[in-house]
């Protein structure tokens, strides 16, 4: 015989009641029961707890007429339909925009979803309505909406942040692409102008002077290059000045000064508001920049004031830059010709040389002329030591008295000979520089003309222009420059020079650049020369530099001319 269990089976229909009843319970959701007439027949915890009703209060309430806001019941929620209307007639209904009136009287938005009470409930006609409630979901929906925003505005400013950056990228590379101040300040102000100011200039001072070197505004011809007005100090003077001496960045409202001097600065381009920042790095104030807006523009800003002084300081970087290289290449260039040699007076001989420092390098470099007498004649020398700095500029001073004291020694040696004793003398003491170099010698003839002796060690040749005839390269006498084999013996040429002629000496820095071959180079110094041979010597040795030179390399030149008539 089979014993009876102490407990139901799960599947007994007291079961099932148990199930459903700890389900409604424990739902997540508000749930209440209505019968015909709106009146609350059962409900559970959660939903006396979103309505704010203690436990048991709910039942009984009519739904219809408390839990629901009517037109014109002062709660400012527009009226909703009974539930049971739609039900009634079989219907599933569901909102998303409902509100329930909580005990308090406060609402609560829910989305909801009703349904007819089933027959066998034994309440006839009725409802059950599921609902939740949704200010959480709405606040999580904000907290998300603001986080997005928050956001935004952080990847806005993010891209703001990168943009202003890349500008000020723009700004210090103008400064530093080129070691012309005037350039540089030029770049910067059309930079400026519209990213800052409506209207941007740069005044600079040079001793008790201020100078405009550069502005930028819509019509820029008009922008005066004068910094004191005609008509007597004007705002924007003063606080310049007030700069100058010192004083921190200047904030001007103008409207009074464009009609106080209508034909300076501010007059000019009408602005209405006007920043005047001191161009300074730590004790020295080079200038003072200023930048305007006009009456359609919005005025300066703190942020714009920051953002103008950082220009000012990557400004003034630049310049200390420049000013500093300038300093160094006139100290290099000074050093240079301190080694250079000042020309002998030769009766019937005209002398002539120049030399120009390389523009893009604040070195020394090895490049040299050198003249002086042996007896009757006179030693003409161009030389070039490989490099540029203070090792080939010394090297040069080296070898430029070793070959005086070698040649002065034999005057009567050929120049072959003599360069070839000074490869073997840098070879025995040590010298490991190499060198290209012409020696060249003029000795006058009972005729008037001049005989012409030289010897090259891989240096260009020699030009020679005689009247009437185009200039040609004297060829021959050329062998390795000096320290590639000392002991090799070294050829001279010889050539008379007619009376009138000229003979130019030169280093490669002449005809040669990163832009154009050697040859390109002395066909171009040929025709340059045979062009303006009527020139005097001086001057044809500073335009040759000046136009066919190379700004990369020093140039060195020496030129002899002799007389067209042997007995003036």
């Amino acid at each position: 015989m089979e014993s009876i269990p102490d407990t139901e089976s799960p599947a007994t229909p007291r079961a099932a009641e148990a199930l459903v009843s700890a389900t409604f319970a424990a739902a997540g959701a508000g749930v209440y029961a209505v019968d015909a007439d709106g009146v609350v027949i059962a409900c559970n915890p959660w939903a006396e707890r979103l309505l704010g009703y203690a436990p048991g209060t709910l039942l009984g309430v009519n739904a219809h007429e408390v839990l629901n806001p009517h037109t014109g019941d002062g709660s400012g929620f527009p009226g909703q339909g009974p539930v049971l209307r739609d039900v009634a007639l079989g219907k599933r209904v569901s909102g998303d925009r409902a509100v329930l009136m909580r005990r308090d009287g406060s609402p609560l938005a829910t989305w909801w979803s009703a349904a007819p009470l089933p027959p066998e409930a034994g309440h006839g006609t009725g409802a059950v309505v599921v609902f939740h409630d949704i200010s959480a979901q709405r606040e999580r929906d904000g907290r998300r909406a603001d986080r997005y925003a928050h956001s935004e505005t952080m990847r806005e400013q993010a891209e703001y942040d990168l943009a202003e950056i890349s500008w000020l990228n723009e700004v210090t590379l103008a400064m530093v692409s080129t070691l012309d101040a005037g350039q540089a300040l030029e770049r910067l102000v059309r930079l400026l102008v519209p990213r800052l100011a409506d209207a941007a200039a740069i005044d600079l001072a040079e001793g008790r002077e201020l100078h405009r070197i550069a502005w930028a505004h819509d019509v820029g011809d008009a922008v005066p290059r004068r910094t004191t007005d005609p008509g007597g100090p004007s705002a924007h003077e003063a606080a310049v000045k007030r700069v100058l001496r010192g004083a921190g960045i200047q904030h001007l409202s103008t409207p009074s000064a464009v009609a106080d001097a209508p034909q300076e600065l501010l007059g000019v381009v009408e602005a209405v508001d006007a920043l005047i920042v001191p161009v300074r790095l730590r004790a020295t104030t080079f200038g003072a920049l200023t930048l305007t807006r006009a009456a359609a523009g919005p005025p300066f800003t703190e942020a714009d004031e920051v953002l103008a002084e950082e220009v000012a300081r990557r400004t003034a970087l630049g310049l200390e830059n420049s000013r500093l290289h300038a300093a160094q290449a006139d100290i290099a260039a000074t050093l240079q010709r301190a080694l250079l040699t000042e020309l002998p007076t030769v009766p019937g001989l005209e002398l002539a040389a120049h030399y120009r420092p390389a523009a893009s390098v604040a070195e020394v470099g090895g490049d040299w002329y050198d003249a002086f007498p042996l007896g009757d004649d006179i030693a003409l020398v161009i030389g070039d030591v490989v490099g540029h700095d203070i090792q080939a500029a010394s090297r040069m001073s080296e070898l430029r008295n070793m070959l005086r004291a070698l040649a002065v020694d034999r005057p009567g040696e050929e120049p072959g000979r003599i360069l070839q004793r000074l490869d073997i003398a840098q070879s025995r003491l040590g010298f490991t520089d190499l060198a290209t170099v012409i020696f060249a010698r003029l000795h006058p003839t009972p005729g008037g003309s001049w005989e012409l002796t030289w010897s090259v060690a891989g240096h260009p040749p020699p030009l020679l222009l005689t009247t009437g005839t185009t200039a040609t390269y004297l060829a021959g006498a050329h062998a390795v420059l000096l320290g590639a084999h000392p002991d090799r013996p070294r050829p001279t040429a010889r050539q008379t020079v007619p009376a009138g002629s000229t003979l130019v000496l030169y280093t490669d820095g002449l005809i040669e650049s990163p832009t154009q071959d050697i040859d390109t180079g002395m066909t171009r110094l040929r025709r340059y020369t045979a062009g303006h041979q009527n020139l005097p010597l001086s001057r044809l040795c500073a335009q040759l530099a000046r136009d066919l030179g190379s700004t990369r390399d020093d140039v060195a030149l020496i030129a002899a001319r002799t007389p067209s008539h042997p007995d003036a």
